[in-house]
């Protein structure tokens, strides 16, 4: 029966890498080292194949060929691979590779469930936007592969073809909807190029508003895009026309962009849980204000996420502060999980003063690389972790990377996605505040490299005399986002230097509580009903709210929903036992019925009714009327009617006709005041 865990096979790179099996975490003094495993010990690897376990081969340079081999061989089994040569081999000679080596592998071995995908038809309808010349080429060149349409946004600098292939239109597009397979434009100016055209060509007469829609979109016009992040819509590509080589590069990605794809479903939304709106007021907005494509959108009470738009940066389920938009691309758990293994084991073989570095996996892959290759590689400390976006990142996992060991998280971005930060700011903003109320050094802890150039980002690896050095431990990272952060800090505060039960947070936090006036709350209990989380609740037997403090995400539904605006959020967290219980935050003594003794309503509230309504409306004038304010439902409608001018009692009731009236017509004929007598 084939083992569940990979077999480990490692490769020193013809002696490039000093590699002693033994003193790898994991592995013992006699596992084998190959030298040249893609070449010259490829059996090794055939041999290992016939074995059917799954394999993780230390290299991601040859990958492609062991594929091809496995393939050949007709093998099944799970292939991964593991960068250890660039990432800590090659370093330099002082440098022991070992601890960062068996914590690369850990890190690789940890399991991770795939992301679930959407299937994504492109039925290979293009249009192909821009000016003159250029525009029509680029189309014509695209004929054949696609079906293509020419939306020309200037006319001028044309010289037609004897044959034409494609239609031509004018025009300029105002709004683009949707994404690969999907999109919807709209056109003013819209004008189809008449056939008689000589010289320059002619047009039918313009329209605005024309609708249509296609799968891939070819933008040269140039000019401002027509969605946000561009880069990130699948089947929209804008390039500079004045750009030959990046209009050909476009051009021949758009060719083969025909047929049927697969794409992670990279976040996933529980309404349920979701802070966003009740009762046609909006609480929180985070995943709106956090997403760079536009991805997200309001229904009113709860978010839509469009798959087909969606990039995978993760900002908006890193800010969600209940976790109703959760990250997939990999899922919280196995994020946090591999962090602690790479952490864990760095240190239990001895590594210190470990600096975790969260990359994008190209961006920062090919900066390590160049490092690697060019000069002595990473330091020995500096732990890399890839990742699709640096901006999943929330504050429950670098908590829990701190809590790991990690003694700074450096987060190293491409400069074409520095406009996207904003909620990795937030996030780590809210990490030092809740570090420093535990009396950690925060200051320096995390750091934003928006850098391209590899010496510059050694810049950002060194260690502030005071770092964060915590009592390093790991915990499962199940439950909501809310569970795993506070699991995180729980454990961090039970080895803290100096913790507080209170810390002041930044405003935007997601833990804290409300404040409420008493003076001007009426204990309408809007924001009861308003509440998302159930953090507030009322009492059936007394007016009265309470809070729950640990429930409390700040989303501001409830001041929004109070009509007598006298509510304030507080941003806090509070490590008290008493915040997981109910706390009263405002109480009156119920008014009582001046009739039967029922209690209903509030004395403050009454009281205002009645001072605002005695001798001042027409319907209380008298002191029986007046009277009608202090009773209860049941007793006022009772009251109301033994009032000698109420509206509720009607005129007598005429009487219900019978067998015997019908009988009596026959002796005699009935006037109306036959049936006007009492019954």
């Amino acid at each position: 029966m084939a083992s569940s865990k990979p077999r480990v096979m490692l490769c020193n790179c013809e002696k490039t890498m000093r590699l002693d099996a033994g003193r790898i975490a994991g592995l013992d003094k006699d596992h084998t080292v190959h030298t040249q495993l893609c070449r010259a010990q490829m059996a090794s690897f055939e041999k290992a194949l016939a074995t059917g376990e799954p394999l993780l081969i230390a290299c991601t340079q040859e990958a492609p060929l062991f594929q091809e081999v496995a393939e050949e061989r007709g093998a099944d089994q799970e292939l991964s691979f593991v960068n250890i040569r660039e990432r800590a081999g090659w370093c330099a000679t002082s440098t022991d590779p070992h601890p960062k080596i068996s914590a690369l592998l850990a890190e690789a071995l940890a399991p991770s469930a795939p992301a679930a995908l959407h299937s994504i038809e492109s039925d290979g309808v293009c249009l192909v936007y821009g000016a003159g010349q250029q525009a029509l080429d680029a189309a014509r060149a695209l004929e054949g592969r696609l079906s293509v349409s020419l939306l020309l946004s200037d006319v001028s600098d044309l010289i037609l073809p004897a044959t034409l292939e494609i239609p031509v239109h004018a025009g300029r597009i105002r709004t683009l909807k949707g994404s690969l397979g999907d999109f919807e434009v709209t056109v003013d100016g819209y004008a189809q190029m008449l056939p008689s055209s000589r010289g320059a060509p002619s047009f039918a007469l313009a329209r605005d508003g024309a609708r249509a829609n296609c799968s891939l979109i070819l933008d040269l016009s140039g000019e401002t895009p027509l969605v946000s992040a561009p880069s990130k819509r699948d089947g929209y590509m804008r390039v500079d026309p004045g750009n030959p080589a990046a209009v050909a590069r476009a051009m021949f990605d758009m060719a083969d962009m025909v047929g049927t794809f697969e794409k992670p479903l990279y976040v996933t939304y529980d309404a349920s849980i979701c802070a966003h709106g009740r009762s046609g007021k909006t609480g929180c907005t985070n995943c709106l204000d956090a997403c760079p494509a536009g991805a997200i959108s309001s229904t009113g009470r709860e978010i839509a996420i469009d798959p087909g738009i969606c990039g995978g940066c993760g900002s908006c389920a890193a800010h969600c502060p209940t976790g109703a938009v959760s990250y997939r691309y990999p899922e919280r758990g196995s994020q946090i999980r591999k962090l602690q293994a790479l952490l864990g084991t760095y240190r239990e073989a001895g590594g210190k003063d470990a600096v975790l570095l969260v990359h994008e996996s190209q961006h920062g892959g090919d900066i390590i690389t160049a490092l690697a290759r060019l000069g002595e590689g990473l330091p020995g400390n500096v732990l890399p972790h890839g990742a699709h976006s640096v901006t999943s990142f929330g504050h429950d996992a670098m908590l829990a990377a701190v809590l790991a060991g990690a003694r700074r998280i450096v987060f190293l971005c491409p400069p074409s996605k520095a406009h996207e930060l904003d909620a990795l700011r937030m996030e780590i903003e809210l990490s030092e505040s809740l570090l420093a109320g535990m009396g950690h050094q925060a200051d320096g802890a995390f750091a934003i490299a928006v850098e391209d150039d590899p010496d510059a980002v050694t810049g950002y690896f060194g260690l502030q005399p005071k770092a964060l050095a915590v009592r390093a431990a790991s915990f499962d990272p199940v439950g909501t986002k809310r569970d795993v952060a506070r699991s995180a800090i729980a454990r961090l505060l039970d080895g803290a230097p100096a913790p507080q039960e209170m810390i002041a947070l930044p405003a935007h936090a997601p833990y804290g509580r409300i404040q409420i006036a008493s003076d001007g709350c009426t204990l309408c209990l809007a924001c009861v009903s308003a509440c998302p989380t159930a953090a507030l609740s009322d009492n059936p037997d007394k007016p009265q709210v309470s809070i729950t403090e640990a429930a409390c995400v700040q989303c501001g539904l409830c001041a929004n929903t109070c009509p007598e605006q006298v509510i304030t959020l507080d941003a806090r967290y509070n490590a008290a036992p008493s915040a997981m219980r109910p706390e009263v935050l405002h109480e009156e003594e119920p008014a009582t019925c001046v009739s039967c003794g029922k209690a209903f309503g509030t004395r403050s509230s009454i009281a205002r009714i009645r001072e605002k309504l005695s001798g001042k409306h027409w319907m209380f004038q008298r002191a029986d009327q007046i009277a009608l304010i202090e009773m209860c439902d049941d007793c006022r409608i009772s009251a109301q009617w033994e009032m000698d001018d109420t509206p509720l009692r009607g005129g007598a009731r005429p009487r219900i006709v019978t067998t015997d009236d019908y009988l009596a017509m026959e002796k005699g004929s009935l006037t109306a005041d036959d049936f006007l007598k009492d019954n």
